[in-house]
């Protein structure tokens, strides 16, 4: 069958939308029609090389759908269930996955891009495989998935809003409820206020932090988080957002730093200002060939401890109707994440407004 999807063919280059050869899904797949997917930093980092895929690959990582078709051995989906697409492949049963890591879980020993039998699903004119971002590729008017990636939900909820819980609500909120385990009463530091970011301030807030300072430099995005939670803003163009923070926290720190860029400087700066035994937790996915360092005697001294956080150590088929319940509870936004709407040929203007900060969240709507 024919698909529309927006392709990365060189890094650093506008992304191209074709109509791809889409093949039908093999022993435990599904075929999924999209509804909506989420334009996300990672989807840029993709090109960019940060994240690094060997091109040409369909973008796109956060979204959600409807089942179409099911493949054989496929139990626990039918057609017309909707669903939210994992940027996760996991089996359930490994050690990590038997730790409730499974965002981490190491069965699936399979070159990034690949369907797990090591093959395509799509095909472009010229017969060329093309890779598909996180085994999903949501930015695609069809995906052919593992069935390992779906999380069923009910059809109640608006597959816009749920598409968005399939990376950066689950990503910024997980980091902070599960990753950090913040407790009620803390300082919270978010250094990055985009799509991530912004939900982490509202992770902050359903934890119940009492002190929750967002950091950026531009100002839209302060005024963002200001409406998602942050009792406090820092805006790091005008002033060093470290002392801003300790000016704001007696010149103690934060008990919680939230690296949501990926950058090495604003790394050092989350742990230069959080408290001694503060945790600085690094959300950001920082570019492949990059390393940042701190001075060994004072992490000793300190008691600093420094954590990472990968989509938010969720556990996607936990986590996600969670997150969906808190939404309908109204404790968690999902509507006012999406300040634009896209069609998938504007995809190369959403990565432009993303990058001048315009948009919380924008999100490409498929017919």
């Amino acid at each position: 069958m024919k698909t529309r999807a927006a392709v990365m063919y060189e890094h650093n280059q506008p992304v191209v939308v074709e109509e791809l050869e889409l093949e039908e899904p093999k022993a435990n797949e599904v075929l999924v029609r999209t509804a909506a997917s989420g334009v996300c930093h990672s989807d840029l980092s993709v090109v960019t090389g940060a994240i690094y895929y060997d091109a040409a690959v369909v973008l796109g990582h956060e979204g959600a759908g409807v089942i179409e078709h099911v493949g054989s051995n496929v139990t626990d989906f039918q057609v017309g269930d909707h669903v939210i697409l994992s940027f996760v492949t996991y089996c359930g049963d490994c050690y990590m996955c038997q730790m409730e890591k499974v965002c981490l879980c190491e069965s699936y020993n399979v070159a990034r891009g690949f369907q797990l039998d090591g093959t395509y699903r799509l095909y472009n004119k010229s017969g060329d495989g093309i890779l598909q971002m996180a085994r999903i590729a949501t930015m695609s008017e069809y995906m052919v998935v593992p069935q390992q990636n779906l999380v069923k939900i009910d059809h109640d909820y608006a597959l816009e809003k749920a598409a968005l819980v399939g990376c950066g609500v689950t990503t910024g909120v997980g980091a902070v409820l599960n990753t950090a385990k913040v407790e009620p009463g803390s300082s919270v530091a978010v250094i990055g206020t985009g799509g991530v970011g912004l939900n982490a301030i509202q992770g902050a807030a359903l934890a119940q932090a009492e002190k929750i300072i967002a950091v950026d430099i531009a100002e839209k995005k302060l005024d963002f988080a200001k409406s998602f939670g942050a009792t406090d803003v820092v805006n790091a163009a005008e002033i060093d957002p470290v002392e801003g923070v300790r000016e704001l926290t007696d010149g103690r720190g934060v008990d919680y730093a939230f690296e949501v860029i990926g950058n090495p400087e604003t790394i050092a700066q989350a742990y230069r200002m959080v408290r001694a035994a503060g945790t600085a937790v690094i959300v950001g996915i920082v570019h492949h060939q990059k390393e940042f360092s701190i001075p060994a005697q004072h992490f000793v001294t300190s008691e600093k401890q420094i954590i990472g956080s990968f989509y938010g150590s969720c556990q996607p088929r936990v986590d996600m109707p969670k997150l969906l319940s808190l939404y309908t509870e109204g404790k968690l936004k999902l509507d006012e994440l999406i300040t634009r709407h896209y069609s998938l040929d504007q995809i190369n203007e959403a990565f432009a407004d993303m990058e001048a900060g315009e948009n919380a969240r924008g999100v490409i709507l498929f017919n």
